[in-house]
């Protein structure tokens, strides 16, 4: 009997025709390697991607900072916080042979010279490549005051004349709609857009990626996806620690400039955007752009502050040494921000995040209108979950029978949570992806420049106003480290719309005895 080979299924093809793959003669250069987000995201997120084959064939990867260190001091720093919590034997090879791939070269970020040299050693590894064409990636894992110096240079000492060049950015991109464009244009001397990834790390994660197959292959999701049926809706995020010694930088920025703007607004664009033409990039980028121009600036009275106090043994923000004894910086904010078009009029969207809170968690819910009264009384609502992190999961929250002789209605949920579901799957990290994704040429998961202007107009009236430049700065709400927030935020949420339920269900099993 002949084999039958089982057809794929549930393929999308205007996602498989993205731009130039990087396959072979492949050079990476990270930027900032000895700092923070180098060793614990970046090389991390390289070594995943060599490790289960998807860097390109023979790459190399060059290490760039100002730190004076030799080799092995670098690669013990890039190496550091790769996982190996079994001593796997498999892994710990992997591991030396990330090492050989990769050296070091020290120089300033202010001065030809540097870079100069840095050619030279690039220039020497590419000697041994057997075609005249290479691929070069240069990650910027900088702080903001350096991109500028940092892309000129490179254009000017490091850019591959008989090839392809990419850069990779990371935010902040400015502080406000001002600084925002200065860097846009600055940057844009030196390159072109096209040649430009601006990281958002959050769209590399999982949960975000899915919400545009969860949205768009199902017509069951997309026929309540609107405002006849949607009262209000919450994105999340939620860290149960404060600063912890680091609360000098984030004094500068905030929480909104640091969570809000960016991570949670893109959260919304992907949540709320209309069908794209394709999945192409540009296709999705310009249906993101197109529901972010609806949003109107957000009002001062639409916003809640807070800073958090020592509580539980914790100590509170002003307590960090770090940080300004009369600072009024919020380390928590809630904002309400509404969509006029005709899917979303009427729909609050309410955006919060916070430091020092009970738990850790990213999660986007959705709550739908009451039933029709009349056979039910108090009824709940019905929810759609989508849990970014941890443990990603999709659930929705409906209304059943109670088992056994009983007639009554209770909550309960429709459960897809992932590491119960896809037993066998490893869900790789947002960086992995997301690199993965400028190496293959594809810009659907990074940010355009029209998209970050838009999203800057949206924030910068209120962060003016908290930065003092429109008189008094707003004194955030005192709220216990380790709470839920401030104490006016259910008032604040309850006003949109929310309803609590009267009984809370218990997720993911209920307790029948409990009833």
């Amino acid at each position: 009997m002949a084999s039958m080979t089982r057809t794929r299924s549930g393929t999308i093809p205007s996602m498989e025709t993205s731009g130039h793959q990087f396959r072979d003669n492949t050079l990476i250069v990270v930027f900032g390697a000895s700092g923070d987000l180098a060793k614990k995201k970046t090389y991390p997120a390289l070594f995943g991607l060599y490790s289960n084959g998807y860097l390109p064939k023979d790459v190399h990867i060059v290490g760039y900072a100002r730190t004076k260190m030799d080799q092995e001091e670098y690669h013990k720093r890039t190496t550091g916080y790769i996982k190996n919590p079994n001593n796997d034997p498999e892994v710990a090879a992997k591991i030396e042979e990330f090492k050989q791939l990769s050296s070091y070269v020290s120089g300033n970020y202010d001065d030809s010279a540097s870079f100069q040299n840095l050619a030279r050693h690039i220039e020497a590894i590419e000697k041994s490549y057997q075609s005249r064409g290479v691929n070069r990636l240069f990650y910027l894992a900088l702080p903001p005051s350096v991109f500028v110096p940092v892309a000129k240079h490179v254009k000017e000492c490091c850019y591959a004349t008989s090839g392809t060049n990419r850069i990779i950015v990371e935010k902040p991109f400015g502080k406000d709609l001002d600084s925002c464009r200065e860097l846009l244009s600055s940057l844009k001397q030196s390159w072109k857009e096209d040649e430009t990834y601006r990281i958002d790390h959050y769209l590399g994660k999982e949960m975000v990626k899915n919400l545009l197959v969860l949205r768009f292959a199902n017509v069951a999701m997309g026929a309540a996806w609107d405002k006849h049926s949607i009262s209000n809706v919450q994105i999340s995020f939620k860290e149960p620690f404060g600063t912890e010694g680091r609360g000098g930088y984030f004094d500068e920025f905030g929480i909104i400039r640091d969570i809000l703007q960016n991570h949670l607004l893109q959260v919304l664009s992907i949540l709320t955007m209309e069908r794209p033409v394709s999945f192409a990039s540009e296709d999705i980028r310009d249906e993101k752009v197109k529901v972010l121009r609806a949003i109107p600036p957000i009002k001062r009275e639409e916003v809640l502050l807070g800073q958090y106090v020592g509580a539980n043994g914790k100590p509170g923000y002003l307590d960090d040494d770090t940080v300004p004894k009369d600072s009024v910086c919020p380390t928590f904010a809630a904002t309400t921000l509404w969509i006029n078009n005709e899917r979303w009029e009427g729909v609050p969207f309410i955006l919060k995040a916070g430091k020092a809170l009970n738990e850790a968690k990213v999660e986007i819910r959705m709550q739908f209108k009451d039933v029709t009264q009349g056979i039910f009384k108090d009824i709940s609502r019905n929810e759609l979950v989508i849990r970014i992190q941890p443990s990603e999961a999709v659930y929705l929250k409906l209304n059943a029978k109670t088992p056994g002789y009983a007639f009554r209605a209770i909550p309960t949920e429709m459960d897809l949570t992932y590491k119960r579901r896809f037993t066998d799957t490893k869900i790789p990290e947002a960086y992995e992806a997301l690199i993965l994704d400028a190496i293959k040429g594809d810009h659907s998961n990074f940010v355009r420049d029209d998209e970050l202007d838009v999203a800057w107009k949206i924030f910068t009236p209120i962060l003016h106003w908290i930065d003092g430049k429109e008189g008094p700065r707003p004194k955030p709400s005192p709220y216990p480290y380790g709470s839920r927030g401030p104490k006016e935020l259910d008032g604040f949420i309850g006003k949109l719309g929310y309803k609590r339920a009267a009984t809370e269900d218990s997720w993911p099993t209920t307790n029948m005895s409990n009833l």
